[in-house]
């Protein structure tokens, strides 16, 4: 069996060695593979050569690399990540630091045991670590978790999390189309609709950044997820 990880990266030259290096080095259980799947969004910095300079130093590692020629969004690299990857299973991986890859197998677990075929890794259940950052960030994700399961009637408690594991066949099967940030209720709103979809939470960490480390998204960003809640749950079913 195989993971496939997706790390869509923006100008991310300062962490993308860093982050292959961690992915690459994690352990699956039951002598799972790893794939990572890179997908450069027209980074303008030296994301590219950062990452060409890992695959050199590790050419053991299976690297998928994808590239865009223009900047389209993160929601759109990991739908170049989506169609590329070639593993049973599926998850994504930002570029920055935030997450830890040693905590992949606790989100696999379910799926392995045969209770789960979607697991979200949610900041907000468990005792493991959690970076203290913007009070307005926590209210409005709060908020957009309980529109979303308001409306798709499912009591998830961390929406926006990047720490998504899917089985291939689910993720490859819907039909995405939203370009930025968009795709995290966009995924939640069609993967609920799936017939008998099992979907399960785990607790993991979160090593958030501010703005001044290169965190990207926005207020902005906040109100298109509040529309594309809308959209998604109840004018594109």
């Amino acid at each position: 069996m195989k993971l496939s990880v997706i790390i869509p990266a923006y100008n991310e030259q300062a962490s993308i060695y860093n982050i292959l290096q961690r992915v690459s080095s994690v352990e699956l259980i039951n002598g799972i593979e790893k794939e990572l799947v890179i997908v450069n969004d027209y980074s303008k910095d030296n994301t590219e050569s950062e990452l060409l300079r890992f695959r050199d130093d590790h050419p053991e590692v299976i690297i998928n690399y994808q590239k865009h020629e223009i900047n389209r969004g993160k929601g759109a690299a990991l739908r170049t990540g989506i169609i590329s990857a070639t593993g049973d299973f599926i998850i994504v991986q930002d570029a920055d630091l935030e997450y830890d890859p040693r905590e992949y197998n606790i989100l696999l677990q379910p799926i392995l045991d045969g209770f789960a075929d979607v697991v979200y890794g949610s900041r907000f259940v468990g005792g493991k670590p959690h970076r203290v950052l913007f009070f307005f960030h926590t209210i409005g994700n709060n908020l957009l978790t309980f529109l979303s399961n308001l409306l798709t009637n499912i009591n998830i408690s961390d929406m926006e999390t990047c720490y998504k594991l899917f089985r291939s066949d689910i993720i490859k099967s819907i039909n995405l189309v939203e370009n930025r940030f968009g795709f995290e209720p966009e995924v939640t709103a069609k993967v609920s609709r799936i017939p008998n979809i099992r979907i399960y939470e785990a607790g993991i960490s979160y090593y958030g950044r501010t703005y001044a480390e290169g965190k990207k998204i926005s207020w902005k960003d906040g109100f298109r997820a509040i529309y594309c809640i809308i959209k998604y749950n109840i004018f594109s079913k």
